[in-house]
């Protein structure tokens, strides 16, 4: 195994053999793969616009989420399904290091990556909440630090993979009580802190999670962040249901699916996609149409399956691809398979960055890295506390060092970076994540490839 031999497995050992001969893809077999990668962003993309955030916004109201909540809870979860996924399968399937290297090896791209796209890719200019960043930040490094403790001596236990669904036990316990915790520290904290104040006055205008029922109508009032929250009365309920959402206005008029567009480029694209909008239409239940609102959280469960399945075709994609290019397993895995991995979360968090919520896309951005840690802990302690009981599970924490040096930093710099911007999110935003970034990802590359420091990543078998 990769830990006796200092080796790490090809990125290809963990999927099934493309359906070319390696000659075949050289000779031009390579461009229906590129095909398939972008028919597979395509595909993402439909089932977050149609399906997974139009649940999501009737779950929120239902719950009475705001717009950070939500974005750090289910939003997150129904993203982070593949890294799920993976962690399972590298727990009990390939019994190797995929878990870990896939979700820290691509949590640099999620904090700066999916940020830069945010603000380059938003059309408006969207208001950040400084309480949502910080509590998100503060449960992220917590859950990096003790997930890089625990493998520091290359095994995990069930008491340390029981610690971890313990942080976010208490990470969601913050989040139900997360409306008086952020009023408590606006008393607080706002004579000497002057973003909690701007917070106040400049972001109490809450809108729609996404624009499927913009044409609807008028909202009734615009809803204070504060004003929501997950314990409410009826009459505060019945306020934030019309407010946020309007959903008593949802009828069966809504557009079909099939509705074919007017513009002539959507109307290429939206005949390229009818296999995917056929397919999803007869697997995932509606919920924006009256019939089937009641099943939102069916079509969540099943969009966040869906989700899973096109991420893991797309990274097959992209792994053969670049084996076929010669691009190197350790430029591969920080630069192609961290986005490739991360796509739902980049689509959901333009999409709702584009509609003006910032605290959606950010809560999101951050929140799905803390779901992350959440996603190793849950394999590693079914497997220590029921199935194997005897010993530890045996990982590899080679480059555990500049692995931690990396998230630390990126943390740091994006909450600098939202706080010298002034709390919005925007294109000088989006430039400044892209540029720390690729310095990031340049940094890391140099490093796995032995160029800086002295730990030079070998592929068994090479």
């Amino acid at each position: 195994s990769e830990n006796r031999t200092g080796c790490v497995l090809s990125a290809s050992s963990e999927f099934p053999e493309g359906f070319f001969t390696p000659q075949e893809r050289k000779d031009g077999g390579i461009v229906i793969y590129f095909l398939i990668i972008l028919y597979m962003f395509l595909a993402v993309s439909i089932v977050c616009d149609d399906y997974f955030l139009p649940s999501l916004e009737i779950i929120s109201e239902c719950l009475g989420l705001s717009q950070d909540v939500a974005g750090a809870t289910f939003m997150a979860a129904g993203s982070s399904a593949p890294e799920l996924v993976t962690a399972f399968l590298g727990v009990f399937v390939t019994k190797g290091d995929i878990g870990v290297s896939t979700i820290l090896g691509s949590a640099v791209y999620n904090l700066l990556g999916i940020s830069a796209a945010c603000g380059l890719f938003s059309s408006m200019v969207s208001r950040l909440s400084c309480w949502p960043l910080f509590r998100d930040c503060l449960a992220y490094t917590i859950s990096v630090a003790a997930v890089l403790a625990m493998i520091s001596d290359n095994r995990i236990y069930w008491y340390e993979s029981a610690s971890l669904l313990l942080i976010y036990g208490c990470y969601i316990l913050v989040l139900c009580f997360d409306i008086k915790i952020n009023q408590y520290l606006m008393k607080k904290f706002s004579p000497c802190c002057t973003c909690f104040t701007k917070a106040m006055e400049e972001n109490a205008e809450q809108q729609p999670l996404v624009g499927w029922r913009e044409e609807s109508g008028p909202l009734i009032r615009q809803q204070s962040r504060t004003d929501s929250g997950i314990f409410q009365d009826e009459l505060d309920y019945s306020q934030l249901s019309k407010s946020m959402h309007g959903l008593d206005e949802i009828s069966e008029d809504h557009p079909s699916v099939f509705t074919v567009p007017e513009a002539d480029m959507k109307r290429i694209l939206w005949v390229l996609s009818l296999p995917i909008i056929t397919l999803l239409y007869l697997t995932i239940p509606d919920c924006r149409r009256q019939f089937w609102r009641n099943w939102f959280m069916v079509t969540f469960l099943i969009s966040a399956a869906w989700i899973s399945a096109i991420t893991y075709v797309l990274v097959w994609m992209i792994t053969i691809a670049g084996e076929t290019l010669g691009i190197p397993e350790s430029v591969m895995g920080l630069t192609l398979l961290a986005a490739g991995t991360s796509v739902p979360d980049t689509v959901a968090s333009v999409l709702v960055a584009r509609k003006g919520n910032g605290d959606m896309a950010m809560s999101n951005i951050v929140g799905s890295n803390v779901f992350d840690m959440l996603c190793l802990g849950i394999p590693w302690f079914i497997k220590t506390a029921f199935i194997n009981t005897s010993g530890p599970i045996e990982v590899n924490s080679g480059g555990l060092t500049y692995t931690a040096i990396s998230l630390i930093c990126s943390v740091v710099f994006i909450f600098l970076a939202v706080h010298l911007n002034g709390w919005k999110i925007d294109k000088k935003l989006g430039a400044i994540c892209l540029v720390l970034y690729l310095v990031f990802t340049i940094l890391s590359i140099l490093y796995e490839l032995g160029i800086i420091g002295n730990n030079p990543t070998r592929v068994c078998g090479n």
